[in-house]
């Protein structure tokens, strides 16, 4: 059997079989069976996690939705799209597109399956926005004894409310029902900004633009800020050219991008330099298009990355620490850290439950050390009660997790009693979850 491997090859296993149900049904007796003969599953998706969140254990059975894909029903009038759960963000965009609908918020890639992606916690920026388990009007999936079950805020609300970020812990999704809104154009305006001006003002920036995000590169003193401006009806989009595109995207932020890290990985004494290179090389670009083209773009450049969730209130304090860690570092950092924000939620698991919050997201090229970065990240953000992406890396454990989450021992509850043998278990639901009571 082929082994697989996440998108950033932290992550890799050699499942006993990988399965590619072409039906719910033909899912759910894949589900019955392996639970009869006491095994465990877990759905792969698109490997777009860092974690192990979605890695079959050692002589465990892995699932391929790549089939169960596609649009399920669509009502434009009321904006409630369902899809099946293998469907990538990708394809649902351009679902939606055709239908003149669009999902009310995203993260900055595409790839990821939409039950992988509202599964971990994926969102996108945006003070009055939620990630994406808060567009969740319903939810289908398989139980462990094969049952197809549904969910909504009607209809098993505590299932719903534990399942909307559930790590796949509760079962397999096999539809989602979200509730979408009339396409629109974003206005979007990118370029470089001296950090410790952007420090001072991003409370003010998060407060009074739709979405705002900014990279940090960490040896530079530009930060690159993106500001995305939501337009009314009616507007004409005004994309880049094709040339620009390709000169910006393609060229700059992968190609020169890749050949700096890839110089950087060969030679570390030369990152702080080529980092500080590439915060002055930043350049300014204003351009409009169909949302989803402007919250997602085009990731070439390997990385591994590690996200935490803090109270927005905390955010300076975190940076501040992280400021002061860098240079104390034995190994030098290629990537630029990202910082976003969201609005509090009421989802069990999710990061953003109870509070508004600030994301920061810290990077490293592949191949690259960065076990002592992210470690000494994880003790900044982890002092604020910073909560860790399910499906980044961190090394949290069921005992400090259950502290972050208030509805952790819910959701544990739940599990247990929809799954009180661990059939959709692995070794890294055990660690973040514990044991099955």
């Amino acid at each position: 059997m082929t082994p697989w491997t996440n998108w950033a090859g932290t992550a890799s296993a050699h499942p006993r079989r990988i399965h590619r149900p072409s039906d719910t049904d033909e899912l759910r007796a894949v589900v019955a069976d392996v639970a009869e003969r006491g095994g465990r599953v877990r759905p792969v998706g698109s490997g777009h996690s860092f974690t192990p969140v979605a890695a079959p254990d050692p002589g465990c059975d892995a699932l391929d939705l790549g089939a169960l894909s596609g649009l399920v029903r669509a009502d434009v009038e009321t904006g409630l799209v369902t899809v099946r759960a293998g469907t990538t963000l990708r394809r649902l965009n351009a679902l939606l597109d055709a239908l003149g609908l669009a999902m009310t918020n995203l993260g900055d890639i595409d790839a990821q399956t939409v039950a992988g992606a509202i599964s971990t916690g994926t969102h996108g920026t945006g003070a009055a926005f939620g990630g994406l388990a808060t567009q969740v009007a319903a939810l289908e999936l398989v139980t462990a004894d094969g049952s197809l079950v549904r969910c909504s805020p009607d209809e098993r609300p505590e299932l719903f409310d534990a399942a909307r970020v559930s790590l796949g812990a509760l079962g397999v999704l096999t539809t989602v029902t979200l509730r979408c809104e009339p396409a629109f154009v974003l206005q979007a305006q990118e370029g470089p900004l001296p950090l410790d001006r952007i420090l001072a003002s991003f409370d003010d920036l998060a407060d009074t633009e739709d979405h705002v995000e900014f990279y940090w590169f960490p040896y530079g003193r530009n930060a690159l800020v993106k500001r995305n401006t939501r337009c009314g009806p009616g507007t004409v989009a005004r994309p880049l050219s094709a040339a620009r595109r390709f000169v910006d995207y393609t060229l700059m932020e992968n190609a020169a991008f890749g050949a700096l890290c890839r110089l950087g990985r060969a030679v570390p004494r030369l990152v702080p330099s080529l980092g500080a290179l590439a915060s002055s090389a930043l350049s300014t670009r204003r351009y409009s298009d169909t949302a989803h083209r402007v919250f997602a773009t085009q990731r070439a450049v390997r990385f591994v990355e590690s996200e935490y969730a803090v109270p927005r209130e905390r955010l300076p304090e975190v940076l501040d620490g992280l400021r002061a860690l860098v240079p104390r570092l034995r190994h030098p950092v290629a990537f630029p850290a990202e910082i976003r924000v969201a609005a509090g939620d009421d989802v069990w698991l999710s990061t953003a439950y109870g509070r508004d919050s600030a994301y920061i997201a810290v990077h490293q090229y592949v191949g690259m050390p960065y076990e002592e970065y992210f470690a000494g990240f994880a003790e900044i953000a982890d002092a604020v009660g910073g909560r860790p992406h399910w499906g980044k890396l961190h090394a949290l454990g069921a005992d400090r997790l259950r502290e972050l989450y208030p509805r952790f021992d819910d959701f544990r509850r739940v599990r247990a009693e929809l799954d009180p043998h661990g059939v959709f278990g692995n070794a890294y639901l055990d660690r973040v979850l514990g044991p099955i009571d």
